[in-house]
């Protein structure tokens, strides 16, 4: 079975936005999968700086 993902709506300016969508269609990617790659990338350039984070604990559901 497939790892559940979670959502995570990110507001962008409709330039930044034009740019993700010409960036994500050189890489033949969709842009919502660029951007999860582009995070991990970042993620992963602080660990080898920083050393290994520790997930934080999920948030709590919303009232």
């Amino acid at each position: 079975m497939a790892k559940a993902k979670a959502p995570f709506p990110v507001r962008l300016s409709d330039e930044l936005r034009a740019k993700l969508d010409a960036l994500a269609k050189q890489e033949r990617r969709r842009p919502s999968e660029l951007v999860r790659l582009l995070i991990e990338d970042a993620v992963a350039a602080h660990e080898a700086a920083n050393g290994p984070l520790s997930p934080a604990p999920p948030a709590p559901p919303a009232t």
